[in-house]
């Protein structure tokens, strides 16, 4: 959450609320909701350790609200981010941990559990579905999310597909 608020914040000054809002308007509803609570306390720790600045506003009928401006360290943590390259395809994969293990184990039939994770990712793939229809069409970011997530859900099927046929053709062997 810290460095997506800084780059909200590489625009231009903004209170919590407009920070929530903001990330809601780009991201859509695939995307987890932020919490305003979870929002002020990363806005609080990046004030702590200076990478933004907050300044209290006066309001005439509200409390005060803290606008916050990102900091010369700020934009060079954000250039740092942007620098990085995302994690590598992940190799730690629970379910996988649980399919390589059933057999030691005698507790599950590795066929029963890729029936089982199929059917998940099924019903995942089709509440994304239901999203990007329900999701305003000018909202380009928000559909490409949606779009990436189906994507990598079509590649988990198409290696569960690929685990099921050498399970299968282990199975002939024996």
């Amino acid at each position: 959450m810290r460095l997506p608020l800084l780059a909200l914040l590489a625009r231009g000054p903004a209170h919590g609320y407009e920070l929530k809002h903001d990330l809601e308007q780009l991201l859509g509803s695939a995307y987890p909701q932020p919490n305003v609570g979870q929002i002020y306390v990363t806005l609080g720790r990046l004030e702590k350790t200076g990478l933004i600045e907050g300044e209290e506003v006066e309001q005439s009928s509200r409390p005060n609200k803290k606008i916050y401006h990102l900091t010369d360290a700020g934009r060079e943590e954000l250039r740092a981010w942007y620098e990085e390259t995302a994690d590598e395809p992940r190799v730690r994969d629970e379910f996988f941990m649980k399919l390589a293990l059933a057999p030691q184990t005698g507790l599950a039939d590795q066929i029963a559990l890729i029936n089982k994770q199929r059917r998940q990712y099924l019903n995942t793939m089709r509440d994304l579905s239901k999203l990007a229809a329900a999701e305003n069409r000018d909202n380009r970011v928000a559909h490409l999310l949606i779009e990436g997530a189906m994507l990598h859900l079509q590649a988990d099927l198409d290696w569960l597909e690929r685990c099921q046929e050498e399970l299968e053709e282990l199975e002939e062997l024996e």
